[in-house]
């Protein structure tokens, strides 16, 4: 991530500080209603110098946005270093692990995301999403093309749509876990250690049972439509 030259300048703690405060601001009221005079005043700084650091409002939360996705990043690629010799259902299950232990590590980042989903005025709010669905994009492409390469997949999936499709469930299954209208039932919301293990199991069964190769290498057999009949014997 690029910082400005200013804040960059700045001694780490220091940045780390700010950095920490805008992220509590922007995830309590959002982009609009988030003021830079409650920022300045908790860090005990001159207003000035976030101008002088940022340009702007817009320009902090671009500051803020960018570290977000840094730290996912890292967060993602010990997931993909320590499990690089693992087969593709365990890799996303720990994906998955992974995106859970973020948000419950940094929820304040999580609910800017979840601001920028549900509420539409956020500057550049649809940059902003779909840099984080190519970077999803952009981390699931190779485990997906190395699952089909290892025959661990069906071999008629077609890449682009099996990405967008773990994409969608993987994001609406984190999105469940912190959003209670979100869950429909599902048991995700707020569960606990042992509850959240047994749905990304299952999860993971589901996924396995879908996209991944039968055993032993049959092929997959569709269901038998069901009898016609005798058109003329049907009941209206």
């Amino acid at each position: 991530m690029d910082l400005p030259k200013t804040f960059s300048r700045l001694e780490n703690d220091k940045q780390q500080r700010i950095l920490d405060t805008a992220i509590e601001e922007f995830a309590r009221h959002g982009f609009r209603q988030a003021s830079l005079n409650r920022v300045v005043q908790r860090l005990g700084i001159a207003k000035g110098s976030i101008f002088q650091y940022f340009g702007n409002k817009e320009g902090l939360f671009q500051v803020i946005f960018g570290h977000a996705v840094e730290m996912v990043r890292r967060s993602l690629r010990q997931v993909k270093q320590e499990t690089a010799e693992s087969d593709f259902f365990e890799r996303i299950r720990k994906s998955l692990l992974a995106g859970i232990s973020f948000i419950d590590q940094h929820p304040r980042i999580y609910q800017i995301y979840l601001k920028m989903i549900f509420q539409e005025d956020f500057p550049l709010r649809t940059a902003f999403l779909q840099q984080v669905h190519l970077f999803s994009a952009e981390y699931l492409r190779p485990m997906v093309q190395r699952g089909l390469d290892r025959g661990e997949l069906r071999q008629d999936l077609d890449p682009d749509m099996t990405v967008f499709f773990l994409d969608a469930l993987m994001d609406r299954f984190l999105q469940a876990y912190c959003v209670s209208f979100l869950d429909a039932g599902a048991g995700l919301y707020q569960a606990p250690p042992d509850q959240l293990d047994k749905k990304v199991k299952e999860f993971i069964r589901l996924l396995r049972e879908g996209i991944g190769r039968p055993p032993h290498g049959e092929p997959r057999r569709e269901p038998d439509p069901p009898p016609m009949g005798d058109p003329d014997k049907r009941t209206p």
